[in-house]
């Protein structure tokens, strides 16, 4: 099986990073290889352009692909979108001078809109019943309202810094757009490609939680339960050395709640807490 992946750019490291925590470690890989093997001697990486991604899936180059989106929407090829990794999360926006007459999408009747985006910003501009002529650029989409080659563009955000400097003023919003796992529809239901899917997503489903592991009173054990639900309630063992009066309690917890939980756990009894991360989490 080919995954396809960014070959440089902002989702490069971030994707290799998220395979490397799924198992797939990728051996043997040197600037401007094409391919490169995996620990899985069924799994083989291909790198390519983000943009280039989705036409490889498309073709049968590679049977899974990581990449954003408004990529894979943009080429217009019927990929099944089998995961959100989470990152490289931006918004394609539809954006115009901030002291212009464009405030809501109606305004762009009969006007031009330049963006790197054309299919998706036809599709909006269909849906909305808004006619307007669409024209294709290759870069500088921001400056093109300056210089007289468009009166508003679609293009892509994640902090808005960039309109802002160009003092363009976000009118709508068109898609919002994460980095995926696409697959061929007639390769979405197969066992090596759901296998990979979820190592992808037990990566996903670890980020910020918390393993934690302590010792508590059998006698409180229900005071410490109520303090961690978990998943699905926490687990609870006997203590190796005998004592009956203790228990070992292991449960999972939001990153974000561990400080609260530590100090209500010590409360009713618990003690030897452990905190620990946790890589990849299979529900």
């Amino acid at each position: 099986m080919r995954i396809a992946v960014p070959n440089k750019g902002r989702l490069h490291e971030p994707t290799i990073e998220v395979l490397e925590r799924a198992g797939l470690h990728i051996e043997n890989t040197a600037d401007r290889q094409l391919y490169a093997e995996t620990v899985d001697p069924e799994v083989t990486v291909l790198f390519a352009r983000a943009a280039d991604i989705p036409e490889y899936v498309a073709d049968g180059a590679a049977d899974v692909g990581i990449t954003g989106l408004d990529q894979a929407r943009e080429s217009g090829h019927d990929l099944v979108d089998l995961l959100d990794l989470g990152y490289g999360n931006c918004r394609l926006v539809l954006a115009a001078p901030e002291d212009g007459d464009i405030t809501e999408p109606g305004d762009v009747a009969g006007l031009t809109v330049a963006t790197e985006f054309p299919r998706i910003t036809r599709d909006y501009f269909d849906r909305k019943g808004i006619d307007c002529e669409v024209v294709e650029v290759t870069g500088a989409t921001e400056l093109t309202p300056h210089v007289d080659m468009a009166d508003a563009i679609v293009d892509i955000t994640s902090t808005g810094t960039t309109l802002q400097v160009n003092r363009l003023a976000v009118v709508d919003e068109v898609l919002a757009s994460s980095v995926r796992l696409f697959a061929r529809p007639d390769v979405a239901d197969d066992p090596k490609v759901e296998q990979v899917a979820t190592a992808l997503a037990s990566v996903i489903d670890a980020e910020g939680k918390r393993y934690l592991m302590m010792n508590a009173p059998r006698a409180r054990l229900d005071d410490v339960k109520a303090v961690l639900p978990g998943m699905g309630g926490p687990t609870v063992m006997d203590v190796a050395d005998g004592d009956e009066e203790q228990v070992a309690v292991h449960a999972v917890v939001d990153e974000r709640e561990v400080f609260e939980t530590i100090t209500a756990l010590k409360s009713v009894g618990a003690s030897d807490v452990l905190v620990t991360e946790i890589e990849r989490l299979v529900e």
